[in-house]
């Protein structure tokens, strides 16, 4: 063989190297990345976030979402809390947590709730998605259509309990958004997140979040880990009339992982106790209301107006799950009209933002059909607010 043959021989070895070396590590998953918010739960406020856009692997984070579709199908019906869900084979064999059901044995709707938000168990969330949509893939497809429909942007699901794929990935936000959703439209149900611990088997299956017993006034939501993602929290917190909720992924253990969450919610808290506080001062100076009126976030935009105060609201908070990089820093807040006698019309808007985000913000709705109009907000009014 010539030199020449030789030469190409090698050139082509070390170009079938290289594109292994690139294949094998396209196919390895992503490192995990510290990402973190916190979010006022009345109002979908973020008064805290890091990262918050960043897609990492949510983990067992996803059985948010297959809890939110088991509260879906037992308020339409299609499930009680006494069915009798059959294990199929490829239930049983999913990997730990688990509670280790075996193939042909039924286990209630009830149980399956308890299991997924204590034991995080892989095994009765296959059982779900199962029988309610026949297979983890089907179940999957429902998952993400419900994340779009909910405004979770950047959410995609491959499988019902979180364990590693690829494709399945989410963010900060979008689980905030997910974990506010959940309590919001199953309050009836939402007291599961809370079960410290469950027995099945006669075996104890205690809660993996450990703020239910170190944290006052915490009462959910779910916990999370894979070694691709690291230890994620979604916790939800109320104390004195104010409720949080607070997301990290990428923790490096669950004990480091939790005093991160506690260190961002009292800071939560703090923002929260101190906007109180200053609805309850004095009235401001004049000096004060001149600089008021001059401050960068004195505007608004409004985006409807309603009849009741409640649709108002959920526009107003809608807008905001949906454009959350553009009105960034903006919160709901609903403002009543009233002439005369009329009953009241309630303007629905959004606060907290910039003249430059408020403008943006119209073009982009306006765009997309949707009614918007800048506001800027008087500084007597902005005075009175803190």
């Amino acid at each position: 063989m010539g030199i020449e043959a030789r030469i190409g021989r090698l050139r082509l070895f070390a170009a079938l190297l290289c594109a292994t070396a690139v294949i094998a590590l396209s196919a390895s998953p992503v490192q995990a990345k510290y990402a973190s918010l916190v979010m006022d739960a009345e109002t979908g406020r973020v008064l805290h976030q890091v990262n918050a856009d960043t897609r990492n692997y949510p983990a067992s984070l996803a059985k948010m979402m297959t809890l939110y579709l088991v509260f879906e199908a037992l308020n339409e019906g299609r499930l009680a809390l006494d069915h009798h869900l059959e294990v199929t084979a490829r239930a049983a064999r999913q990997p730990a947590a688990r509670l280790g059901l075996k193939r042909g044995q039924t286990i209630t709707v009830e149980q399956a709730i308890l299991a997924l938000v204590t034991k995080s168990a892989n095994d009765a969330s296959v059982v779900i998605a199962q029988s309610l949509k026949g297979s983890q893939r089907d179940f999957a497809l429902v998952m993400t259509a419900k994340a779009r429909q909910l405004g979770m942007r950047r959410t995609t699901f491959r499988n019902p309990s979180g364990l590693l794929h690829r494709g399945q990935l989410s963010t900060a936000r979008d689980m905030a958004v997910l974990a506010r959703r959940l309590l919001k439209d199953f309050p009836e149900f939402y007291h599961y997140f809370s079960t410290r611990s469950f027995v099945y088997g006669g075996i104890e299956h205690k809660n993996h979040n450990d703020l239910l017993k170190t944290y006052q006034g915490t009462d959910g939501i779910k916990t999370g880990y894979i070694s691709a993602s690291g230890f994620n929290l979604v916790a939800s917190v109320k104390r004195g009339g104010h409720r949080l909720i607070g997301v990290l992924f990428g923790g490096r253990s669950a004990r480091t992982r939790n005093r991160q969450m506690v260190k961002l919610l009292d800071k939560g808290f703090r923002l929260i106790d101190g906007n109180v506080q200053a609805e309850r001062a004095p009235k401001a100076s004049a000096k004060k209301r001149l600089s008021l009126v001059g401050s960068p976030s004195q505007w608004a935009i409004q985006v409807g107006a309603y009849k009741q105060y409640t649709p108002a609201f959920e526009l107003a908070s809608n807008v905001i799950e949906k454009f959350p990089d553009l009105l960034e820093g903006g919160y709901a807040k609903v403002f009543p009209l009233q002439k005369g006698k009329r009953r009241p019309l309630y303007r629905a808007r959004i606060l907290g933002i910039s003249k430059t985000q408020a403008y943006r913000a119209c073009r982009t709705l306006k765009r997309r059909r949707m009614d918007c109009l800048e506001v800027r907000l008087k500084g007597v009014q902005l005075a009175s607010a803190g």
